[in-house]
């Protein structure tokens, strides 16, 4: 962990490249392989079934993507962000790539920057977790401190013009970085893995939106390949992304960070493209948080609260399907393993200083797998 990352040499390359240069080709060329390569071993994850009463005649899965190699959703991000930076000869040799993340975005992207053999810088918050710098640092990466968490995007940037390294900037490219026509993307890949399912194409796919290329991903597809399914995207308490798309105005702030780590964010983001989802729903934390202990009683697994968020909208939306005496099938996504939380969101010490009571949402979950009725108020 540092407060600066001093520049790079890179000996082989001047300043200016000459992108003709066979040392220049040939290092690029190789590094791209590196990172198609690492699609070919992970690209795909599983599919879960949460287990719903047989009678309601409604699935849901979880897409779970904590099983990529750095364990979470933003792999797949990293990865598209890394080739489309590559292919568009913005990453240079021995130059550092710079992201303003503390998250699992930050962890996959040093994973690729460790891959491809470039240093990678992540600019945080200094309040940030020593667990979450830890992660960063294990898959090779450097931290970068700010005192105020509003200044990470224009750190970022100048830490870039400083060293001569590439600032990634997921918030901006998160939504054209993804080939959504297909290649193998996340809704490409829901979508082959429901085709032997009783209802293989889904009615809904449940979101949420950190940089909102996901979202943007899925229903772009949804578009293109002519499908019937609607994209709902979830949203924390204190993000932008709800009343942005409510309001239709960008420029929202809110004064305070989502509790929720991965999702939400204090402004509408680039990469939110409002116009390609069909509903948002705001999601209280507390009930993000007694989604995924459900979650972990029906599945044996713990998840991040990210994907109770999506969870919960799931859960709203089969209740409304039941209501009208609908059939079909919900996806949602499981962003991120639950053991990166085990002091917050699994802990009653943290829901106690943060004032959080689960309570009345564990009990309305309860009645809602008794009657397939759920309320929210």
């Amino acid at each position: 962990m540092t407060d600066i990352a001093p520049p790079r040499p890179a000996p082989e390359l001047n300043e200016d490249i000459d992108r003709h240069d066979p040392v220049y080709r040939a290092w690029l060329k190789e590094a791209v392989a590196k990172v198609q390569a690492d699609a070919n071993r992970s690209a795909d994850t599983h599919l879960l079934s949460v287990p719903l009463p047989e009678a309601w005649g409604i699935d849901l899965y979880l897409k779970d993507e904590s099983t990529h190699p750095t364990g979470s959703l933003k792999h797949r991000l990293a990865r598209s962000l890394f080739l489309y930076a590559l292919c568009n000869g913005w990453i240079r040799p021995c130059r550092p790539v710079i992201e303003a993340s503390s998250g699992s975005t930050a962890v996959s992207e040093a994973y690729f920057a460790r891959l491809i053999g470039v240093p990678f810088v992540s600019v945080m918050a200094r309040t940030t977790s020593r667990a979450k710098i830890e992660l960063i640092e294990f898959q090779g990466g450097t931290c970068h401190l700010v005192d105020d968490p509003c200044e990470v995007y224009d750190a970022a940037a100048r830490l870039a013009a400083g060293t001569g390294g590439h600032y990634m900037d997921q918030f901006t490219y998160a939504e054209r970085a993804t080939d959504w026509r297909g290649n193998n993307n996340i809704a490409e890949s829901v979508f082959r893995q429901m085709e032997r399912e009783r209802h293989p194409e889904p009615r809904w796919i449940v979101a949420t939106a950190g940089t909102g290329g996901t979202s943007a991903t899925i229903a772009r597809y949804i578009h293109y390949t002519q499908r019937d399914t609607a994209v709902c995207v979830a949203d924390p308490e204190n993000s932008a992304f709800f009343d942005g798309w409510r309001t239709g105005d960008p420029t929202v702030r809110t004064s305070l960070g989502s509790r929720i780590e991965g999702i939400g964010r204090p402004r509408v983001e680039p990469s939110f493209i409002p116009t390609t989802v069909d509903r948002m729903m705001r999601v209280p934390d507390a009930a993000s948080i007694a989604t995924i202990h459900l979650l972990h009683r029906l599945l044996g697994r713990r998840t991040g609260a990210s994907t109770g968020t999506g969870t919960w909208a799931a859960f709203r939306i089969i209740a409304e399907m039941r209501a009208r005496g609908e059939r079909g099938s919900v996806v949602t996504l499981l962003c991120d393993p639950g053991e990166r939380y085990l002091d917050k969101y699994y802990s009653p010490r943290w829901l106690a200083d943060q004032a959080i009571d689960v309570t009345p949402y564990t009990a309305r979950l309860e009645a809602f797998l008794e009657t397939g009725e759920l309320t929210v108020a």
